[in-house]
């Protein structure tokens, strides 16, 4: 339903319900309360237009408020067609932020709501997966003149910006949020682990304890989702290419085989990887009858859908997010949330406790790259050290923890080299 030129979403009745899981949300993001307080005296954002490409949740609305009381013209897109909650697009409409997005949207509408964010003639841009960022550095890249950076969330955002500033093509800085310590050994880990977790459990009501569990990938969303999978009683199986992290899936006592392998034994098939056709049709062909697919990566390449819909003899859907679909040989494979992000396409994302930190760090990220416009090289930064070491404190303090600190004698020693034994 369009209400406005520069914002469509489902259906404004939804806003009050919106308005109230927003605010249960602000209840666990500690971090983000302490910045928006601050924000709203000093207003270092004062007149920044920001465009925003992230997933329509509750924890993206606390950040996009924070920014707003920060002084930002702040516009919202989606992510990705399934990850929207439509209540949260209502209510953020009603606190002032045009927001384009609407669950289970088509691409075509997908990508007219990134160039409805980017008709605002963005001065800050922030993504989750690069979309906004790729189109405005090909299709709109007459509005780059006026962007003073950008910021990054995930990793497979992170892939391609590295790639675009390798090939020479990037066009103003970028901070990659993602590569935080505060945000990937918490959100990609914890929230990814506990968030897969639940959108799989809330798609299929399946008993986890015994099933035999494949997660393709062991960076930090794998360890997550294994950590969580075994947790819950499952044998855990790690599909990995890097060796480095296979033997750290070893001896963190998982087994560890070749895809080929794994799939004539999974249950239940799980892609954290960033990368394409991780599940291809070698392995459809080879896993038994009712086995389950999800994935847990940003965008829906990583289950190789074209050829999963070549074997399929017919295809019904049989639960909310799950997609049967019948092999030639009568075997049923079932596939969850249409192969996108299953933790936001069937539940709610990542708890609102771990996207504090990350988004803490968004919002200090964007108040950095407007203090130092200007100032920064065209390339990706990380997230400077202090802003990662802040996020860590503010968390600790939420939560009422107090830890040590050097004594003048040994920060000398650890920075000394003629002391020794």
């Amino acid at each position: 339903m369009t209400l406005g030129k520069n914002y469509e979403i489902k259906d404004p009745s939804l806003a009050q319900a919106g308005r109230l899981r927003i605010e249960w949300a602000y209840r666990e993001m500690p971090v983000v309360k302490l910045i928006r307080e601050r924000f709203s005296k000093e207003r270092p954002l004062t007149d920044i237009r920001i465009s925003a490409c992230l997933h329509i949740t509750t924890e993206t609305a606390n950040l996009a408020l924070t920014l707003k009381e920060g002084g930002a013209d702040v516009i919202l897109c989606a992510s990705n067609p399934l990850s929207t909650q439509d209540d949260v697009a209502a209510a953020l409409v009603e606190y002032g932020i045009p927001t384009n997005a609407i669950k289970g949207e088509s691409d075509e509408t997908y990508y007219k709501h990134i160039n409805t964010a980017l008709d605002s003639n963005p001065q800050l841009t922030v993504d989750d997966g690069a979309d906004l960022v790729t189109i405005l550095h090909t299709k709109r890249s007459d509005l780059i003149k006026d962007v003073i950076g950008g910021t990054e969330e995930t990793t497979t955002g992170i892939i391609r910006l590295r790639s675009l500033e390798k090939a020479g093509e990037l066009r103003y800085p970028m901070i990659a949020v993602n590569d935080a310590q505060t945000k990937y050994l918490f959100d990609n880990r914890y929230g990814t682990g506990q968030s897969t977790i639940d959108g799989i459990t809330r798609a299929t009501n399946i008993l986890w304890a015994g099933k035999k569990v494949v997660i393709c990938g062991y960076g930090w969303c794998g360890h997550g989702v294994a950590l969580r999978a075994k947790g819950l009683g499952s044998q855990v199986i790690i599909a990995e290419v890097e060796p480095v992290r296979a033997l750290e899936a070893v001896m963190d006592g998982y087994q560890v085989m070749p895809l080929m392998e794994a799939a004539r034994v999974g249950d239940i098939f799980i892609t954290t990887t960033g990368d394409k056709n991780v599940i291809d049709k070698a392995h459809f062909q080879l896993m038994k009858d009712g086995a389950i697919m999800a994935n847990s990566g940003h965008f829906n390449v990583e289950i190789n859908l074209p050829a999963l819909e070549s074997l399929a003899h017919s295809k019904r859907r049989i639960r909310l997010f799950v997609d049967e679909y019948t092999l030639s040989d009568g075997r049923h494979l079932y596939l969850l949330g249409e192969g996108r992000l299953i933790n936001l396409a069937a539940a709610e994302g990542h708890p609102a406790s771990v996207m504090d930190m990350s988004f803490a760090n968004q919002a200090l990220c964007l108040e950095y790259m407007a203090k130092n416009r200007g100032r920064l090289e065209i390339r990706v930064y990380p997230v400077p050290e202090e802003i990662d070491k802040q996020v860590a404190r503010l968390k600790l303090n939420s939560m009422g923890i107090s830890i040590d600190s050097l004594t003048p004698e040994q920060t000398e020693y650890l920075t000394s080299w003629e002391q020794g034994t």
